[in-house]
C-alpha cells in the first residue's frame, strides 16, 4: 500500500511527516530549508509509492484563513502544476504547533532542545497527519 505524506509548510522550512506502507501510524520523516522541497519531493516520489499528500490549511479561531493561507495556497498550486496526479488533501492545522511544543516538553527535551523550530515543524506535520489516519478510521 502507497504511503501518505503531510507537509506543514513554512516560509523558510518545512516540517514533513509519512505513514508506514499500511497507513497506520505517522512518523516524522524529517525538517528541511523550504526552497529545497520541490526537489526533495521529486527525489522521495521517485523512491517510495505515495498515495496522497496532506497539506496543512492555517486558519484562524473563527475558521477563516490566517495571514499564511495565501503563501501556502501559492504553494499547493505549485505543488499541484509540477505532480499533477498526486492527490492534495487540505487539513486544518490549528494548533498543530502549540501542541508539537507540548510534545517535546512532554518528552523531557532540554531548553535548548525545546528551541529547535525545525523539530516543531516536523512533529506538527506528524500531528496533522496522524489526526487523518485517525479520522480516516471512523
Amino acid at each position: 500500500m502507497p504511503r501518505i505524506l503531510s507537509i506543514d509548510y513554512g516560509q523558510k522550512r518545512t516540517g514533513i511527516a509519512v505513514t508506514d506502507e499500511m497507513q497506520i501510524i505517522a512518523s516524522g520523516l524529517t525538517t528541511i530549508p523550504t526552497h529545497t522541497l520541490i526537489d526533495f519531493l521529486k527525489d522521495y516520489f521517485a523512491k517510495e509509492k505515495v498515495e496522497a499528500v496532506l497539506i496543512g490549511e492555517p486558519k484562524q479561531m473563527n475558521g477563516q484563513p490566517s495571514e499564511s493561507a495565501s503563501v501556502i495556497n501559492g504553494f499547493v498550486t505549485h505543488f499541484s502544476n509540477i505532480f499533477p496526479e498526486m492527490k492534495v488533501i487540505r487539513v486544518d492545522e490549528r494548533f498543530t504547533s502549540k501542541m508539537a511544543f507540548q510534545t517535546i516538553i512532554d518528552s523531557g527535551l532540554s531548553k535548548k532542545q525545546r528551541q529547535n523550530k525545525g523539530l516543531i515543524d516536523e512533529i506538527s506535520a506528524t500531528i496533522m497527519l496522524q489526526d487523518y489516519l485517525s479520522s480516516k478510521r471512523f
